[in-house]
């Protein structure tokens, strides 16, 4: 059995990474067959495996690092309401109902992806918990005005993010393959990998297919159109240079534009990946800010300073729709990572340029059932 693998850090400053996310590459890193893996600026623990992180192997593919929510990702549209329209209230009032099952047909949406009936499920066209959001933000600042106006986009309209995944469906591929395989590597060239793959795969496809469901749900309610700028993934394994790459919580290089999110009380970034870097960090980059503080830590911590009333305002004067008491504290802005250390690590790196800084309006995660 080989040693450890090589462990890349992406970061001006690796000291200041939480141990218990080091020591989980670590231990990814001593997987036999394991090649490289990289820790990305947004690193943090995460149920046995780092989050923020990518995982290369030549011949083998590890279902439990890309974990259970297969296909999660970001969308990021631009909206047809201009930015001088938008009033918080009026969106408030409106945005009703979109926890509820989707009206719309299960069985037409995933036909026209190519996907089989029997994945029709409620959850679909649906946020879920956890971190999962729709933000509607307004551009805060253009930092690459060329490149910005090449890509068509507008500075006056509201954008709108979608984050969410496969819902129960990549739990459900998981814990199959488990029950199987557990933990263990499968050599990607056997039946047991393609057939996880086949899943796999249609997992990735059904996600984008909610976060498109889910967008065009928001965008009705509220009575204005858009167009859909960029979709990706960052929970997903794909073969890449002859072999295998594994993302947990990391962001592809190599699929165009990408937005890194901060917290919901923080800046988000709409990026453009340097390919001439990218496989230093394996062609991947950060997600978002990354917790700072496991949801345990961060409800007990801001459950005695704070009442919900004063979480539902952020320092940057959006608005927060949260009506799950725990989530809120859980999700709070203070349990995450300041955005921009992030950015600036991946600048630093030469991983990334800047086109455009976008600042939240009003963040939806849930209403009450």
């Amino acid at each position: 059995m080989s040693g450890p693998c090589k462990i890349t850090i992406i970061g001006r400053d690796p000291s200041r990474l939480d141990p218990v996310a080091l020591d989980q590459l670590s231990a990814t890193a001593a997987l036999e067959g394991m090649g490289k893996v990289v820790g990305l600026p947004d690193l943090h623990a995460g149920n046995g495996v780092a989050v923020g992180a990518a995982f290369w192997s030549a011949d083998r593919i590890w279902p439990h690092l890309v974990g259970s929510d297969i296909g999660c990702g970001m969308a990021l549209w631009e909206t047809s309401l201009a930015v001088r329209k938008f009033r918080v209230s009026n969106l408030e009032r409106k945005l009703q109902g979109l926890d509820e099952p989707w009206d719309g047909s299960l069985e037409d949406a995933l036909a026209s992806a190519g996907l089989p009936c029997e994945l029709a499920s409620p959850g679909l066209g649906t946020i879920g918990g956890g971190n999962h959001f729709v933000e509607f933000q307004r551009i805060e600042e253009v930092v690459d005005a060329d490149r910005f106006t090449a890509l068509n986009f507008s500075r006056d309209r509201v954008w709108m993010m979608v984050h969410s995944g496969s819902r129960g469906l990549g739990q459900a591929i998981l814990q199959q393959q488990q029950s199987l395989t557990g933990k263990s590597g499968i050599l990607a060239d056997s039946p047991e990998a393609r057939d996880y793959l086949l899943r796999h795969d249609q997992a990735v496809t059904w996600a984008v297919v909610n976060r498109k469901i889910i967008a065009e749900r928001f965008l009705n309610a509220i009575g204005y159109s858009g167009r859909c700028c960029l979709d990706i993934v960052h929970n997903c394994v794909c073969a890449h240079r002859s072999g295998w790459l594994h993302r947990k919580g990391a962001a592809p290089a190599d699929r165009g534009l990408v937005v890194i999110p901060g917290s919901r009380g923080d800046f988000s970034y709409l990026v453009e990946p340097v390919l001439q870097q990218a496989d230093e960090a394996l062609c991947s980059l950060a997600h978002g800010a990354g917790r700072k503080w496991s949801r345990n830590d961060a409800h007990a911590r801001l459950s005695r300073r704070y009442r919900v009333a004063d979480l539902q305002r952020t320092k940057l004067s959006s608005h927060v729709i949260c009506e799950d008491r725990r989530l809120i504290f859980e999700e709070a802005p203070e349990a995450y990572k300041e955005i921009a250390g992030v950015i600036a690590d991946l600048e630093t790196a030469g991983l990334i340029r800047v086109i455009a800084r976008l600042r939240p309006l009003l963040s939806y995660k849930t209403r009450a059932s």
